[in-house]
């Protein structure tokens, strides 16, 4: 009994040890935090005091945000009230611009994708091109609430960016005219070859998974046993829409998509909720470096449950989840809270994903003392530049051999 005894205390103390321990480590960072606080106060004060001009508490405060934000990753920012009221008029789905989805990479203003059909993607804009100017006014301190200001303006009205390409190593201007930017999900759905459909989506949205449901359906009217979803230079959306989509081709209870952040309520694991409506049709994915986000989550989703194949070049890797925080005076925070993991716990920030079957994209060979049209030919007359994705496509070629690889080891005609 004795033993017991000392053995219990022994625990009690040890317990006591380490919740004194514990408050001790709270506390000494309490005091580290406030200690920088003070500094901070320190050199708002100095500044209000001293600098040459005077600076209203709103001008500095906001500015702090800006910077405390802006440092901690590519995708963290505050926005002021209205950069806040544009964020919120962008999920309507149509916006006035050039049509291109940009972030920070490693400090650069970067190109994720231009959008389908839009005067970024006519004028010959990129995935990973690096605007360095906007109408001539560098863009090495800019956030990217600060260039989506520049970038937008009255439809009809032209800006001049100035590129940098590193795989051609050279600088560029390109004029892009502003318009009035609709962004559709479905962009196209067809029966390219004999028994293989074809369905590119533009964008994850609220009702792409609908709509992608009702193409496919009526793809299948037509035959088909194979399928080809184009999600090159998909810069993302909502991850709700990029769930429902994966729960088309999955089976039930198949992982989708995992967040795990610091804060433990946030860790969850999505699941395919129902049994796949696809579950028999042979699944090719094309993805390159302007696939981002739930372009990742989908294609993480259907390679590593081995649903189907990826075929094309790396995808971008963003993987980080946002969260927008509203404050109490019409401003936000959007903030960094956690990272999207593929089924098996592959990390998508900053990786991507890499395509079971890597095709770079080649160019289309012209035919000799034909002229190469120009980015200022394709931003002119776009129809006549951009020849037919069928005739020059490698991508989407090597895509549908992939398929018909698969449907003969299946012995299907």
């Amino acid at each position: 009994m004795k033993r017991i005894m000392i053995g219990v205390l022994g625990c009690v103390l040890m317990v006591l040890a380490v919740s004194v321990s514990f408050g001790t480590e709270v506390k000494s960072a309490t005091r580290d935090f406030y200690k920088e606080i003070e500094i901070f106060v320190d050199a708002l004060s100095i500044v209000r005091m001293n600098y040459v001009t005077e600076a209203s508490p709103r001008e500095l405060i906001s500015g702090a945000l800006k910077g405390m934000l802006s440092s901690l990753d590519d995708y963290s920012l505050y926005m002021d009230k209205e950069g806040y009221r544009e964020m919120r008029e962008d999920t309507k789905g149509e916006f006035g611009g050039l049509g291109i989805e940009i972030g920070n990479r490693d400090g650069l203003l970067t190109i994720i994708s231009p959008m389908a059909d839009t005067p970024a993607e006519k004028a010959g804009l990129q995935p990973q091109d690096v605007i360095v100017k906007i109408d001539g006014e560098v863009t090495k301190d800019f956030t990217v609430h600060d260039a989506v200001k520049k970038l937008r303006g009255k439809p009809g009205t032209q800006v001049v960016l100035t590129i940098w390409r590193e795989k051609e190593d050279k600088f560029f201007d390109v004029p892009v005219m502003r318009a009035v930017i609709e962004v559709k999900s479905i962009k196209k759905f067809d029966v390219l070859e004999n028994g293989i459909g074809y369905v590119r989506i533009a964008e994850f949205q609220e009702g792409t998974a609908t709509e992608l449901e009702s193409a496919v359906k009526e793809l299948m009217t037509k035959n088909i046993t194979g399928l080809v979803i184009d999600l090159r230079n998909n810069a993302g959306g909502l991850l709700t829409s990029a769930i429902g989509v994966s729960q088309l081709f999955l089976k039930k209870d198949s992982v989708i998509v995992s967040i795990k952040g610091r804060v433990q309520a946030q860790n969850k694991d999505f699941t395919a909720q129902k049994d796949s409506a696809f579950g028999d049709l042979i699944l090719v994915i094309l993805v390159n470096d302007g696939s981002a986000s739930a372009s990742e989550i989908f294609a993480g989703a259907i390679k590593y449950n081995g649903r189907g194949i990826l075929v094309g070049e790396k995808t971008f890797g963003k993987g980080s989840v946002q969260t927008v925080i509203p404050l109490k005076d019409g401003t936000a925070v959007r903030l960094t809270t956690a990272e999207y993991f593929t089924p098996g716990g592959h990390s998508i920030q900053k990786k991507g994903i890499v395509p079971d079957v890597i095709v770079p994209l080649e160019k289309p060979v012209k035919p000799e003392g034909e002229e190469k049209p120009t980015v200022f030919d394709k931003l002119e007359k776009p129809s006549e530049a951009v020849p037919s994705r069928a005739v020059i496509d490698n991508q989407l070629k090597a895509a549908l051999d992939a398929v018909k690889a698969i449907r003969a080891y299946k012995g299907m005609s």
